[in-house]
């Protein structure tokens, strides 16, 4: 029994230091209240209502703080999640309250399967493949659309859609519903947030301290919702038409199977669910990767996996909608002194309490301050510092970028993001099928081989010297054996041409059949290819094979050894 329990309690558990307990307490309460606001406007944003959201922070993080990967990364309801679940559920958005929140349980559902399954497969290293410019371009549309989406609650304006084109179409075909009172508050809260985050500076360094400062700006939203519900009281504005999120549910989040979808529906959410997934897990992946890297701890990332879609499967049946790892919340974690996953815990405390005693204490609050809140927030996401780095070091990126940015704005979440891999994919395949191949010479008296236009190398007469820095696969072994072919009529007096192979990983069947080909044509010519460097694994794939069984030349150890023996005949 006590291997078993051993089994079941996580190893931060088991080694845990009641020393740190005091900062992990501070921490969880910290994160706990700072991000009840934020909690409630993603529920909205995710088109539930606003307890979803404190749902949402209870079981997933309790699941993800026993199994997951990173010791400070607080989990919960994020902006891409909400939005991506309020676009994928709109055609369920007028069939009521209670089965759009099935639906959106069963979606987190269905991602948590997903994760769970890509963890058990070890299928971590899918990460590796999602460029910094797909990425940051997918979450910068994402945040645009988020953006407008919150009008609504800013406008008292009915704005729906799934693109940009069909907001701003919805928005102004429903102008005449501006509440004049709605927006004069929303736009008060959204100035006082952005003038809270990107000028604190001014609004509070001018005359408090660093750490004074610090706290100021994180408990500022905290305050400003604290005042809104008070003028909403005094003044009666939902008496005035100022809509407001009303008597939030008392009580814990209940075990509810989620809406059980016929194969149809099923697989009309499969794609979401999947493209949900990956980004889940490349946004938490990256927060959680980064800490652990500051922290000088492993990240795991087939354990990130297990651990978030076990958060999900368990959020999908306790009133849950998707979860992720927030950027922000676990910077407020990690800056508040948290060292491992009994900040998260303690949170859960926090947010267990606000649903007990504070539902009808936060009836008053007003839409709009929600709407401001995320509208704030989200600006930080427009991620226009990677387009720039990119466009001045990676073009190619950049278009990723520009590909997945638009591409969201015009199409929606889901093809955008499409849209965005596969520009990623095509510039891939672009760059393999364009290796370098240099013509290169000896340096000095030196066994080193360098690029003749990078360098001051000695070349010699009979021998060609061309080294390959790719490995050669059917997208790119045409254009090898046209640079080859051109670098041979450059070099006409050559006898001897040495392909050195030690950037080659890799040859397959298409380029063995190539390099085979171009021997042939070598010797018709009168000329013999030989191959240096080539690695011990390409060896065993090639060692039996006619590509080396009929080379006319040799396979030399070394590109000295080949220079040496060929040089001295």
């Amino acid at each position: 029994m006590s291997s078993i329990s051993a089994r079941l309690t996580p190893t931060w558990l088991r080694q845990y230091q009641l020393a740190t307990l005091p900062t992990d307490v501070i921490a969880g309460l910290v994160v706990g209240v700072l991000v009840i606001p934020q909690s409630l406007g993603y529920a909205v944003l995710a088109g539930l209502p606003p307890v979803y959201g404190l749902y949402a922070a209870i079981v997933p993080v309790i699941v993800y703080a026993w199994l997951g990967s990173s010791n400070v990364q607080a989990v919960g309801p994020v902006a891409i999640t909400a939005i991506m679940t309020a676009s994928s559920l709109l055609p369920y958005a007028d069939k009521g309250a209670e089965q759009y929140a099935l639906m959106a349980s069963l979606l987190a559902f269905m991602v948590g399967a997903l994760l769970w399954v890509a963890g058990r497969l070890k299928l971590g290293w899918i990460m590796q493949f999602i460029s910094r410019g797909v990425s940051a371009g997918f979450v910068s549309g994402a945040a645009v659309l988020i953006f407008v989406s919150q009008l609504k609650y800013l406008t008292a304006i009915p704005v729906a859609g799934s693109s940009l084109i069909g907001y701003l179409s919805s928005l102004q075909m429903y102008m005449r519903q501006l509440h004049p009172l709605t927006l004069l508050i929303g736009f008060i809260a959204f100035a006082l947030l952005v003038a809270n985050r990107y000028a604190s500076k001014w609004v509070w360094r001018t005359w408090l301290s660093a750490s004074s400062a610090k706290w100021a700006e994180r408990l500022f939203p905290l305050i400003l919702l604290g005042v809104a519900i008070i003028l909403s009281m005094a003044l009666h504005w939902d008496a005035l038409g100022v809509a407001t999120i009303g008597s939030i549910p008392q009580g814990l989040p209940s075990f509810t199977l989620p809406h059980l979808p016929d194969v149809q529906e099923a697989l009309k959410l499969l794609p979401t669910a999947g493209l949900m997934a990956l980004i889940i897990f490349v946004s938490s992946s990256s927060v959680a990767s980064t800490y652990a890297r500051l922290r000088g701890e492993r990240f795991d990332a087939n354990r990130e996996l297990t651990g978030l879609g076990l958060a999900n499967l368990s959020g999908g049946l306790f009133q849950s909608f998707a979860v992720a790892g927030g950027f922000s919340r676990t910077a407020i974690n990690v800056d508040s002194g948290a060292k491992t996953p009994m900040a998260s815990l303690v949170t859960v405390v926090v947010m267990i309490a606000a649903l007990i005693a504070f539902g009808n204490a936060l009836a008053p609050l007003p839409y709009a301050l929600l709407g401001a809140t995320i509208m704030a927030s989200i600006i930080g996401l427009i991620d226009i510092d990677t387009l720039k780095s990119a466009w001045q070091r990676d073009r190619l990126d950049a278009a990723s970028f520009i590909a997945a940015f638009t591409g969201v704005l015009i199409f929606g979440l889901n093809t955008g993001l499409v849209i965005g891999l596969m520009v990623s994919f095509a510039s891939l395949i672009w760059q393999s099928s364009k290796p370098h191949v240099a013509v290169v010479g000896q340096l000095g008296g030196t066994g080193h081989f360098r690029n003749i236009n990078r360098h001051d190398v000695v070349t010699f007469d009979n021998l060609l010297l061309l080294r390959i820095d790719e490995s050669l696969f059917f997208g790119n072994s045409e254009s090898v054996h046209l640079r080859i072919l051109k670098a041979l009529q450059q070099y006409p007096e050559a006898r001897e041409l040495i392909l050195i192979m030690s950037a080659v990983n890799h040859i397959d069947l298409t380029a063995q059949e190539m390099l085979s080909t171009l021997n042939k044509e070598l010797a018709q010519q009168h000329k013999r290819l030989h191959f240096s460097f080539v690695k011990g694994p390409v060896m065993d794939v090639i060692g039996h094979t006619p590509l080396i069984t009929e080379l006319s030349g040799q396979v030399y150890l070394s590109t000295l050894d080949a220079v040496n023996a060929l040089t001295a005949r």
